[in-house]
């Protein structure tokens, strides 16, 4: 079995949060209930949390709350990070998750 790692790699910013804002309170809701072997972009996840346009203050979240399942957010091109793909892609695959070669996630079906 793959290690699951608490927080994705390269975090800059990796300290915990001490009071989550709403906004951060509801990141952490929608990633916390996406459910294994699916996936939800950057994008996706900061509607879900009322504030489209915050992808990447979704990714600051991810790198701050450990234990969240990070993996299964993906940038909008459905494209894994580099950086990423070493970990993130192996995890996405335990869950059914397609991940080519090329760091792209195929659609299921």
């Amino acid at each position: 079995m793959v290690p699951r790692p608490p927080r994705p790699p390269g975090a800059h910013d990796s300290r915990p949060l001490d009071t989550p804002t709403l906004f951060q309170t509801r990141v952490i809701a929608v990633v916390t209930n996406l459910p294994a072997g699916e996936v939800m972009t950057y994008a996706e996840v900061a509607v879900e949390a009322g504030h489209p346009g915050a992808g990447q203050a979704v990714a600051n979240v991810l790198r701050r709350v450990e234990g969240l399942p990070w993996w299964r957010v993906i940038p909008s091109t459905g494209r894994l990070y580099r950086t990423h793909a070493p970990t993130q892609g192996p995890l996405l695959q335990s869950e059914g998750v397609d991940v080519g070669e090329d760091r792209w996630v195929r659609p299921a079906g």
